[in-house]
């Protein structure tokens, strides 16, 4: 037997359109109508109206405008709590309802530096495994996929550690090498042996701060006793190594990134003695409820990272016990 909580029981008495609340929410997390709208998928003006309907029959505003800066007025501080605990009850329920292990919706999301080279290989040999299931798949920055991550949005992401996640469970899946990456014609290409000290005077093209790549760096760095001198901040890694192969710099690129690589103009070398490293995670709300469809893509993300059940072009792992991040 169902017992349902306060939350849904409010939600019962307003008689209110869940969309309205899913809305409302979105517009929070963006404090903007302008990018809600586009999140959700609706028009700016149809998302607008269905707050204002909202807004009538709680007979508050949620909202005060002013000019392009939204801000929540009490009320709406209020509703946002509440909204967030029907909205995961909800969810929780009609998951509790429908699981049967194969079928349902995972949202996966991974950092940039990830993304492109773990996601198609963890969803063609992972998520193939489960062919009633649909997958949706996102990218975003350290700090994003976390956030989403807690308030339900993504069911799992992947990541590279440290990552503050104060009410998510963090697991590391394996470590992997970060491979030095230089232009063909440097004159370091051409030596048997690179070490840490041959770099330090190398001028370094990074990532923005947003990337948590650049830690790994910089923390690798520190630690031989320089400090990379960078000369960019970009955003994407495929620029980084475009302009490291037209001689702009030097940088580190992740393993998984070198395997898939075809480019004439680069060599990705590993270095002698200490080498830099990344540990490669994945987080999820163990406070929603988890699926069983869920943890059978979870188990199967871990069978994929086992360097002896793992037949893909992806970094030899080492396995790591459950961690509280």
């Amino acid at each position: 037997m169902l017992v349902f909580q306060t939350p849904v029981f409010i939600l019962c008495v307003w008689q209110m359109d869940l969309g309205q609340l899913r809305y409302f929410i979105k517009i929070v997390e963006h404090r903007s109508f302008t990018r809600a709208a586009r999140d959700c998928s609706v028009s700016q003006p149809a998302l607008s109206q269905q707050i204002a309907k909202l807004e009538k029959e709680l007979g508050q505003p949620l909202f005060e405008r002013q000019g392009r800066t939204i801000r929540l007025t009490s009320a709406g501080q209020i509703l946002q709590a509440e909204a967030e605990k029907i909205l995961q009850l909800v969810d929780d329920v009609k998951g509790q309802i429908t699981d049967d292990g194969q079928t349902g919706r995972i949202s996966i999301a991974a950092i940039p530096t990830i993304g492109p080279y773990f996601l198609p290989a963890a969803l063609k040999s992972v998520g193939g495994q489960f062919q009633y299931a649909s997958f949706v798949v996102n990218e975003h920055v350290t700090d994003d996929l976390l956030k989403r991550c807690s308030n339900g949005d993504v069911d799992v992401g992947v990541l590279a550690l440290p990552a503050q996640a104060k009410y998510l469970t963090v697991e590391p899946l394996f470590e992997e090498e970060l491979m030095l990456a230089l232009p063909t014609n440097h004159p370091l290409a051409k030596q048997e042996k690179i070490t840490s000290q041959d770099i330090a005077d190398e001028p370094f093209v990074l990532l923005g701060e947003a990337h948590c790549l650049v830690e790994s760096i910089e923390s690798f760095c520190n630690s031989q006793r320089f400090q990379p001198v960078s000369t960019s901040n970009i955003q994407q890694l495929e620029t980084a190594k475009n302009l490291v192969a037209a001689g702009h710099g030097i940088t580190f690129v992740p393993k998984m990134a070198c395997c898939q690589d075809s480019h004439s103009q680069l060599v990705f070398r590993s270095l002698t003695g200490n080498r830099p490293t990344r540990t490669v995670a994945i987080c999820w709300n163990p406070y929603r409820y988890q699926s069983q469809l869920l943890n059978n893509f979870l188990k199967g993300l871990r069978e994929l990272a086992d360097p002896v059940l793992s037949s893909k072009k992806i970094p030899v792992p080492k396995p790591s016990k459950k961690v509280k991040a």
